[in-house]
């Protein structure tokens, strides 16, 4: 019996000093393993006398669950520890004001396009739409850009495997389609991207166009000066700003005239305009006779350079967002 006693004592004197749980299994199999102590004991019944056995049993089966109940205890105080532990050096201190979610913006050049849409909106403007992918006809022969035109080389255009469809030059074919479905009076705007073979400091393959058309009876370039005057002195909110109008070419308007502007010194292209091509309108269906108009073409990512004091166009669709964030 003593032999127990100090077998016992030993063993949760041991397992109360461990704080491993591996160590803590060593030393269990040192007194309840196949070659514990213990197990020596009630191997060891056997050689006892008959009347000894029950009550010896006895003794080393309640030593043995005392020694149980001492293993569970601790691996539960060491599971508890290192949950504790994991806690303090995870801890939240919930006090921090909360991160939040990111917010997000408008990207320059379409609140760009979004004030130029509300200007010409409020002169009486409707905002056109069409594809992106359009057909040589459409882009080209229907405008009066003849076969042998310098737009339609494969350096300057980017066409399709098929050589039928391109990516969109302009947003002119918009008003062609536009006006094959609408009759005079026509009084639209036409903005989206558009395609040509060019990069550098003022141009990108893709960029952003917005054209304008007004077909009625009674239009004059004395309208086209006055819309387009309106138009820029409200834009950059100044009513100082001059405009001058310098005779150019465009197939699909006669006469023609490229945009200049302003602020005071200097003077700085904008965009072309002039009176629809009589061709044009016959190429719709439209009487040339009966009705004349005007169109002209803008660059919104130019506007939005001056407008936000940026001198390199890429900037705009390089997607970096240390430099969109400054404009939300």
């Amino acid at each position: 019996m003593q032999d127990l006693d100090v077998i016992v004592n030993e063993a949760l004197a041991l397992f109360a000093g461990i704080d491993d749980a591996d160590q803590l299994e060593q030393a269990k199999a040192r007194y309840l393993g196949k070659s514990g102590a213990l197990t020596g004991l009630l191997k060891g019944l056997g050689r006892l006398p008959a009347a000894e056995r029950p009550a010896m049993g006895s003794r080393i089966n309640a030593a043995k669950e005392k020694l149980e109940t001492a293993l569970r205890e601790q691996r539960e105080k060491i599971q508890s520890s290192r949950l504790e532990a994991r806690l303090k050096e995870e801890a939240l201190d919930v006090t921090l004001p909360g991160r939040g979610l990111g917010h997000g913006g408008l990207h320059p050049v379409t609140r760009t396009l979004e004030r130029i849409e509300r200007l010409f909106r409020s002169m009486g403007f409707e905002v056109a739409d069409g594809p992106e992918i359009e057909t040589d006809y459409y882009n080209f022969t229907a405008l009066n850009q003849p076969e042998n035109h310098p737009a339609r080389s494969m350096h300057d255009t980017f066409y399709l495997d098929d050589g039928r469809h391109l990516l969109r030059t302009h947003t002119s074919p918009i008003q062609i389609r536009y006006m094959e479905q609408h009759r005079p009076p026509v009084k639209i705007i036409a903005p989206g991207r558009v395609y040509r073979v060019d990069s550098d400091a003022t141009h990108s393959p893709m960029f952003h166009q917005i054209e304008g058309l007004w077909i009625d009876e009674h239009i004059t370039f004395a309208d086209l000066k006055g819309v387009l005057a309106d138009f820029f002195r409200r834009f950059f909110e100044c009513d100082d700003l001059k405009l001058r109008f310098r005779p150019s070419f465009f197939p699909f308007t006669e006469p023609s005239a490229e945009i200049d502007m302003s602020f005071g010194a200097g003077w700085l292209e904008m965009g072309g305009c002039g009176m629809v091509h009589p061709n044009v309108l016959r190429n719709v269906n439209i009487d040339p006779e009966q009705y004349q108009g005007f169109a002209f073409g803008l660059g919104p990512d130019r506007l939005a350079m001056l407008r936000y004091g940026v001198n390199d166009l890429r900037l705009f669709f390089e997607n970096d967002l240390r430099f969109l964030k400054q404009f939300n």
